[in-house]
């Protein structure tokens, strides 16, 4: 088979079955599977992909495992020479999958590879990131960039060309194409994380084992970008980023990285909380 493609969602009906609709209309004569891991979604999302789509090899889980565990539930069962993670919020163009595929074959150094990932303006959207170092991680925490943008220009990497194919450190998982010998070198997706981050170090582990991230403008997908946390408060999206990042930092980087990073993160998340407080008696009076 030419390809598994894999989709954990998590309360995105409509989008999922947008994405699905689409995935259908895909050019080529490739051979292909979808799974789709349904993170108990309370929208009815399961239900709507057993009815409409019976052909999707559907994983209904009674709780939110979070993206790497239910991604690699699906992996374990995938029979693609090429594994495709895929957002839920995310919609392919007719020959989206046929270009990958193509561009894969063609360029073997790439173990993993992106491509590339436009909004609904039409906007490349950017995602090619250095692998996160303490102080631009520190900024983060601190959340200094919102006042003093430019102190992550370096790990942004705001000068990249997205008109041409290139090696990067990581990628944005929304899009996440791995060869199936990557996956039997460098193992599945650490599932201590249960969002962000895992794809980042997926990317480290992918180049500790000798093989290369890429992007490329090769192929395109429209990225809706976040639907899912768009739905819940802020502090809880912000606790999640904040332990994705510490348990990257305690796993690749020195311990004292880790415990400072920490140390910084409690007067943003006291910020994220007063927020979503000031929100809901917002909403309560209106």
């Amino acid at each position: 088979m030419d390809l598994s493609i894999i989709i954990v969602s998590w309360n995105i009906k409509e989008k999922l079955r947008q994405n699905l609709l689409a995935l259908e209309k895909s050019q080529g004569d490739l051979e292909y599977e979808i799974f789709v891991v349904d993170n108990n979604s309370a929208d009815g999302s399961a239900e709507m992909v057993a009815k409409e789509f019976p052909e999707v090899k559907l994983l209904a889980n009674s709780d939110n495992l979070g993206f790497a565990k239910a991604n690699n539930q699906a992996i374990k069962q995938a029979s693609g020479d090429f594994i495709l993670l895929l957002n839920p919020d995310m919609r392919v163009f007719p020959d989206t999958l046929k270009n990958m595929l193509e561009w894969m074959r063609e360029n073997r150094e790439a173990a993993v590879a992106g491509c590339q990932l436009v909004n609904e303006k039409g906007e490349t959207i950017k995602q090619a990131r250095r692998f996160p170092r303490f102080w631009d991680q520190l900024m983060v925490a601190l959340k200094l960039p919102h006042i003093f943008p430019s102190v992550l220009n370096k790990y942004l990497q705001v000068d990249f060309d997205y008109k041409k194919s290139a090696p990067v450190d990581s990628i944005r998982g929304s899009f996440f194409m791995i060869r199936r010998e990557t996956i039997e070198k460098a193992g599945m997706l650490d599932e201590r994380y249960f969002i962000w981050f895992e794809e980042v170090d997926y990317c480290q582990r992918v180049k500790k084992a000798g093989g290369e991230v890429w992007y490329t403008p090769a192929a395109k997908c429209l990225d809706y970008v976040g639907q899912s946390f768009n739905q819940l408060p802020r502090g809880r999206t912000q606790k999640y980023f904040r332990d994705s990042m510490l348990t990257y930092f305690k796993k690749w980087q020195p311990i004292w990285q880790y415990w400072i990073l920490k140390l910084a993160w409690i007067p943003g998340m006291f910020m994220a909380w007063l927020g979503d407080r000031i929100r809901v008696k917002k909403r309560i009076r209106t």
